[in-house]
């Protein structure tokens, strides 16, 4: 179990990190549009990451 837990914290950083390296300025202003949000857009941007994460996670195992 510990295995495959590290296993996908690993793919998180890679996958994080590829917006930063791709497009710094991108990935810039993605970060001030998200300071500009409210709790509440955070919080259901969160969700939505969260629900397209167990879904995609559910269809593909």
């Amino acid at each position: 179990m510990w295995n495959e837990l590290l296993i996908a914290l690993a793919l998180m950083l890679v996958i994080e990190g590829v917006l930063p390296f791709l497009s710094p300025d991108g990935f810039r202003r993605t970060l001030v549009s998200m300071i500009q949000l409210d709790d509440r857009g955070l919080r259901l941007a969160g969700l939505a990451s969260m629900l397209i994460g167990l879904t995609l996670l559910y269809w593909v195992h």
